[in-house]
């Protein structure tokens, strides 16, 4: 039974909708084992529950999402089923499959899956599940021209085609077709390698709305990795994002960041799609001019150069991979939820591979490396106090937080979508 049919249904005491409404307000000095005092508390509590996941749609109105979503171990699971299974997800670079028969191997959410590069040149994900009886069809990641499960030897094509089922002769009604691996949704941009847990997901460029036309002017997909680096931290992945929404911290938190860059022209874009019966989806973008050398300066910038067109550009696409995008360099990050206040986050740093000898590679790591940790530190003293009974939710800046208030509204609708 759904929130509509419990609304107009009589409650399991056979109280009527009109009355169930009146104990609501039911005066406090009614005894606790009185009936009407248990339905007005349930009541109370499953409206609260409905509280939680709202957001008013004017910031100037707007209250953030209530501490207790950061730490409970129940709105934790329920974000794997309702967010993280029904978005697209980076699981890799096409760089691990460029070639037909490269594969790699992954999970997402507890899920093993393989994506390949087919004959015809097609990439393709599968569950990385043998139909027979479980087993892995593949480990690890290489170059193979077919997949052998690795515990009774059935056999599949790069298609994901069960072209061999060992010893099954005399099986009634055994038809190949039905025992083919299980497709997963798989797409590709910007170099990238997406899925989504979800078939019946709109297609990615859809998801991504203006977002390839903003970031494609990065010469992202001509660059190559160069060092990748894990950040395990003690916070939920929202408080990260939350953090990672708003250039509000700037001049307290990143100093080092905030002497490249412009502040006080430091724009924060949303872009917000309703979709039906789904929710929200989309993006935000932050950028700001580089500042450029400034006379007077003690020490050199890092960046010398000041052009109108010369930004940096921060992308954060729903739920919780971003893109940062420098004028000589792009990383991309990946926040993955491990706990409900535990979260690793990968960062991954492309240049041009021309570039990767030279010192100011390496330069380009530690400064971002730096800015993280400032990250983490703030962070995870954030999430121990979100524990804290004096605090419960907070209000928006309405000029430096749209990001984050744009974020807290897809989250609340995807949440209240079951």
């Amino acid at each position: 039974m759904g929130p509509e049919d419990r609304a107009s249904a009589p409650d399991y005491l056979g109280y009527e909708p009109s009355v169930r409404a009146r104990l609501e307000l039911a005066p406090p000095q009614l005894p606790y084992n009185d009936p009407r005092w248990l339905v007005g508390s349930l009541v109370r509590k499953m409206n609260s529950e409905k509280d939680q996941f709202r957001v008013d749609p004017e910031i100037a109105r707007a209250w953030t999402l209530p501490a207790a979503l950061y730490t409970e171990s129940s709105v934790f699971a329920a974000e794997r089923e309702r967010i993280f299974s029904r978005t697209w997800q980076v699981v890799g670079h096409a760089s691990q499959v460029a070639s037909t028969g490269d594969y790699f191997t992954t999970e997402l959410l507890g899920e093993p899956l393989v994506f390949v590069r087919g004959l015809d040149g097609k990439l393709r994900g599968f569950y990385n599940v043998c139909r027979h009886r479980a087993g892995p069809p593949a480990e690890g990641c290489g170059s193979r021209k077919l997949f052998r499960c690795g515990y009774h030897g059935w056999t599949y094509g790069l298609d994901g085609a069960l072209i061999s089922a060992t010893e099954i002769e005399g099986v009634e009604g055994f038809r190949a077709e039905d025992f083919a691996l299980a497709p997963v949704r798989t797409e590709e941009w910007f170099n990238l390698v997406f899925t989504n847990l979800d078939p019946d997901a709109r297609p990615l460029r859809e998801c991504l709305g203006e977002l390839p036309q903003q970031a494609e002017k990065f010469a992202f997909a001509e660059m190559k990795l160069f060092e990748r680096r894990t950040y395990d931290m003690k916070c939920n992945w929202k408080t990260y994002v939350d953090n990672y929404l708003e250039g509000y911290h700037l001049p307290s938190v990143h100093p080092g960041l905030n002497r490249e860059l412009d502040f006080n022209a430091y724009v924060v874009e949303p872009h917000v799609r309703a979709q039906e019966g789904r929710g929200r989806e989309g993006y935000v973008r932050q950028f700001s001019p580089i500042r450029g050398a400034q006379p007077g300066d003690a020490t050199p910038r890092r960046y010398q150069e000041a052009r109108e067109d010369l930004t940096t550009d921060y992308f954060w696409i729903f739920p919780n991979w971003m893109l940062n995008c420098y004028p000589d360099n792009v990383s991309l990050n990946i926040v993955l939820p491990l706990e409900p206040q535990r979260t690793v986050a990968i960062f991954e740093w492309y240049l041009p591979e021309k570039d990767h000898s030279a010192p100011a590679a390496k330069a380009s790591v530690e400064f971002s490396d730096q800015i993280q940790m400032e990250d983490v530190a703030i962070c995870e003293a954030v999430q121990r106090n979100l524990r804290s009974r004096s605090y419960s939710r907070g209000r928006y800046s309405v000029k430096q937080e749209k990001g984050v208030h744009a974020f807290h509204r897809m989250y609340a609708e995807c949440m209240q979508e079951g």
